[in-house]
């Protein structure tokens, strides 16, 4: 099923249903949508063949509300959407994250708002990624420029998701989504799959939300014989509903800490001559990969630029764009939206920092030449 050490001609959309089937997926539920269904369309068939469950439920909300009852009962579990069914799953995303229920949730981004251009791209979600659901609550993001980091990323994503005990994101786009690349894959003894902690107490003194060193509780399964209880609303160590300022706090405050106390496990960056350049790139998706291309364009001009890739898009990478990129000259910022992570590169740099911005919302992508144009404004 899985063409470990192969090389074959693959789709993105196809490389992150391999990427889920070789991290153990066991139930995926969804709603089709343009251009995530290539996903969905793959787990239909390969599920059942590894005893696994298919189901396409009758809307988004449902879609990521089984996916989180699959996962309390012991299941990898995953859904993958796009435009206004990310939106639609905005509030099942919240419950996710306080209830801290492991699952991947792959958005094949497209233009919008509102249905927009359903079969064109757009990178226009992602500080919908971050902030769509509301209160306070972590994030981790993961962003491929690969129909192999498809792959790859999948497999993190879910190896993330059940070692922190959170939701986790996989932001493609639909560029990246259709696009098909000769990929080379990994032999099986070279990929590592995580569990999630499990408990080790007696039942009788299980607590479904224990505080521990990581903040990342162990976590029972129903039907393992330990009790607990889960909600939206704000609980207690039991999973019972408080109002208890120290257990609402508590109960705050390790969200937060076990992904901010452990930002080198999470945060990917790649840069390509970022120290030797005054003018640099910051690119992600799909339009990384035409930043790359303007480099080798503008090297032939005899002009030298850096390139500045976040992998992980959430938790940004304060530290690594605050260290590398606050001396330089300029900052090209092509995005596919009317400007995004702009803002972060903006809020990390100083005043004397020219930030240009390179946007397109047409649902086309940003060319290779429109970057080289923008930079020879510069320089």
């Amino acid at each position: 099923m899985i063409p470990w050490g192969e090389t074959r001609l693959v789709q993105g959309n196809e490389a992150i249903a391999l990427g889920a089937l070789a991290s153990e997926v066991r139930f995926f539920g969804g709603y089709p949508i343009t251009p995530s269904t290539e996903v969905a369309e793959i787990l239909a068939r390969k599920l059942p063949e590894v005893d696994g469950v298919f189901i396409q439920m009758e809307d988004e909300i449902a879609s990521i509300s089984s996916v989180m009852g699959a996962s309390l009962a012991g299941a990898r579990a995953m859904t993958a959407t796009s435009g206004p069914g990310f939106s639609l799953m905005q509030e099942g995303l919240g419950y996710g994250c306080l209830a801290e229920i492991p699952f991947v949730l792959v958005n094949v981004m497209r233009a919008g708002p509102s249905t927009g251009l359903p079969t064109q791209v757009s990178q226009g979600d992602v500080m919908q990624a971050r902030w769509g659901t509301h209160g306070d609550h972590p994030v981790i993001a993961l962003c491929p420029s690969s129909v192999r980091e498809c792959f790859d990323m999948t497999i993190r994503a879910f190896n993330l998701s059940e070692e922190f005990r959170t939701p986790v994101l996989l932001l493609s786009d639909e560029v990246i989504g259709h696009m098909r690349e000769r990929v080379t894959f990994p032999r099986r003894e070279d990929v590592r799959i995580l569990d999630r902690p499990i408990p080790q107490t007696p039942k009788e003194w299980y607590e479904h939300y224990h505080p521990t060193p990581s903040n990342v509780s162990p976590m029972a399964s129903y039907g393992s014989g330990y009790r607990f209880h889960v909600t939206g609303l704000t609980h207690d160590r039991q999973g019972f509903p408080t109002r208890r300022i120290d257990e609402v706090v508590e109960k705050m405050a390790r969200l937060k800490n076990k992904i901010v106390r452990r930002l080198d496990e999470l945060i990917e960056v790649k840069t390509h001559n970022v120290e030797k350049s005054r003018v640099v790139i910051f690119a992600y998706g799909s339009v990384y990969r035409s930043a790359l291309a303007a480099q080798v364009m503008l090297e032939k001009k005899h002009k030298k630029v850096g390139v500045f890739r976040p992998v992980t898009l959430w938790p940004f990478p304060d530290r690594e764009v605050k260290e590398l990129l606050d001396e330089k000259d300029v900052i090209i910022v092509p995005e596919l939206n009317q400007g995004q992570l702009i803002h972060e590169v903006e809020r990390l740099t100083s005043d004397c920092v020219r930030i240009l911005p390179v946007q397109r919302v047409d649902g086309y992508a940003i060319t290779p030449e429109q970057i080289v144009q923008a930079a020879l404004e510069v320089m």
